[in-house]
């Protein structure tokens, strides 16, 4: 995420207007507006491989993939009331299993995902695994899968909902493979990780327990 701009503060209302003019792509913060970073190769390759994977296990079945131009929306939300209070962001890959429904008659924000999938660099992981997470779990009802992705390593984080909280299970090393119960698919480190290189002697993650939870 980069610096907002210059005026202090915007209305979501201010926001989406802003956003649907301009070229370039902007998420919303609780009032501040920040423009998003271009992507690596990597970040692209791995990106097109989820969509594609995913597209594929789920070709005739309801549930449908989404690419990264479309907004989803996580916030607290008052109708036909200005508010400053929300996260607008650009997921890299969303699923959703229900008819869609959208923020306003636009229909580019979407309200219902089931899965969201993040890839991580430097620049947003710390902000991808705690406070968009809890933003996405407190305000998304529909949300039953999230999944953090990185770029450096061959390593993926599924955070799953459960009635005791949010689960989560890691897979690392390009011969594993990692369910999302939600949607019944199955990723394949080896697929998702198609053509990138990875920097050397990079450190892994350190070593949780699959059974930590968030609230």
């Amino acid at each position: 995420m980069a610096v907002p701009q210059e005026k202090l503060l915007f209305t979501i209302e201010e926001y989406l207007e802003f956003e649907r003019v301009t070229e370039e792509r902007h998420e919303y913060i609780d009032g501040h507006i920040y423009k998003m970073a271009g992507e690596s190769l990597e970040h692209s390759r791995i990106n097109v491989n989820l969509i594609r994977i995913l597209s594929a296990q789920l070709l005739g079945k309801p549930c449908e993939v989404l690419s990264p131009n479309m907004k989803v929306r996580s916030g607290p939300f008052f109708k036909e009331q200005k508010t400053r209070k929300g996260l607008f962001s650009y997921a890299d890959v969303s699923v959703v299993c229900e008819v869609p429904r959208f923020h306003d008659q636009h229909r580019d924000v979407l309200l219902n995902p089931t899965v969201i999938i993040e890839i991580l660099s430097t620049s947003t992981e710390e902000y991808d695994r705690d406070e968009k997470f809890r933003r996405y779990r407190t305000h998304i009802e529909t949300l039953q899968d999230y999944v953090l992705v990185s770029q450096t390593i061959p390593w993926i984080r599924l955070y799953s909902r459960h009635h005791q909280g949010w689960l989560f299970t890691d897979a690392a090393g390009l011969e594993e493979a990692i369910y999302l119960p939600s949607i019944d698919c199955r990723l394949l480190l080896a697929e998702v990780f198609d053509r990138v290189a990875f920097p050397p002697e990079e450190i892994e993650p350190d070593d949780e327990t699959a059974t930590e939870t968030a609230s």
